[in-house]
């Protein structure tokens, strides 16, 4: 009897811990970035086409007729070993901004914004390289010039 005794408390305690545990929208958006900066490292232009990218920047890519897969290739063919850091994370509603920071063999790194919007499917990005607020510097500093942005969804 104490062995059906342990074997049920044993039981009680796997299965709670496999309940689903909901996850708070700073969470969802932290990880469709995270994804993100992962599928831009692999050139995976058909997950971030299919799954990472808003319709609506979808729609913002063919209006300049080309396919999501191409314009993004292009844009990114001469990125080696890039890396995406998330910071700030703001969510407001069905929208978000994230603080990133990106860095690329051979580019100076740099602080962006990017912006989602919450979707049937999940969080999208449906805004890629805006500039982050710049930190005060120096008068001896000189500011870089920011990068070209990626299309923006309206």
């Amino acid at each position: 009897m104490r062995r059906l005794t342990a074997l049920a408390a044993t039981c009680a305690v796997v299965l709670a811990g496999c309940g689903e545990t909901s996850k708070t929208d700073d969470q969802l958006v932290r990880e469709t970035i995270d994804a993100f900066g992962k599928a831009i490292a692999a050139k995976d232009y058909q997950r971030l086409c299919d799954r990472l990218l808003a319709p609506k920047l979808l729609e913002s890519l063919k209006e300049i007729g080309l396919p999501c897969e191409i314009a993004l290739q292009r844009a990114l063919q001469d990125t080696e070993q890039p890396t995406l850091a998330i910071g700030a994370i703001a969510v407001t509603g069905e929208k978000a901004r994230a603080e990133i920071r990106t860095t690329a063999k051979g580019q100076p790194p740099s602080k962006d914004v990017i912006q989602l919007t919450k979707t049937e499917a999940g969080w999208r990005v449906s805004s890629l390289g805006g500039q982050a607020p710049a930190a005060p510097s120096s008068p001896k500093q000189e500011a870089s010039p920011p990068p070209a942005p990626l299309p923006t969804a309206g």
